[in-house]
């Protein structure tokens, strides 16, 4: 078992402490530098760092952010889902500990989406109706997994079709 456990300190964002979801922030207390490539592997991490090393995960709306001596978590609804998600993401990183002779490491990223590509398929008024200044910035938003199709009101069905079919490879909408 390489992660025996962690402390956990939850706490509203500072910039917006009126929001509803909390964050999570679990200090380590023990180094997992070296399984972060396995675990890239097994999950499918969406962004990998090297220096300093570091994987991002993107599940069900939630950033994961893991560290060698700390995991961020985002968006949550209250302690209880933080609980839940540390304790996968523990049996996840000491699973994949235990099967690295089985694991080809990974520290490739999850290819992501091109903001050019996603803004051929908007209306490009810059209307803001989107709740953006312009389409660019909506394209970017949608890049990032933060938008979807169905936050653009003047996205004609044809255009909502076809940047579905665009997004799809990038899963960003779980």
């Amino acid at each position: 078992m390489l992660l025996k456990g962690y402390t956990k300190e939850i706490f509203r964002p500072e910039c917006n402490p009126g929001f509803q979801s909390v964050h999570c922030m679990a200090h380590l207390e023990q180094d997992i530098t070296e399984v972060l490539p396995y675990l890239n592997a097994v999950l499918g991490g969406f962004e990998y760092l090297e220096d300093p090393p570091a994987v991002t995960f993107r599940v069900h709306g939630k950033i994961i952010g893991v560290h060698p001596r700390k995991i961020a978590i985002n968006a949550l609804k209250d302690e209880e889902e933080a609980d839940k998600i540390l304790e996968w993401l523990k049996r996840e990183i000491n699973d994949a500990w235990e099967r690295r002779s089985e694991i080809v490491p990974s520290t490739e990223g999850a290819p992501k989406p091109k903001v050019f590509e996603i803004l051929k398929c908007l209306p490009r008024t810059n209307c803001r109706e989107c709740g953006q200044p312009t389409c660019m910035v909506f394209a970017v938003r949608v890049a990032e997994g933060a938008k979807g199709p169905e936050d653009c009101p003047r996205l004609s069905e044809e255009d909502g079709s076809r940047l579905r079919d665009y997004l799809e490879p990038f899963a960003l909408d779980e």
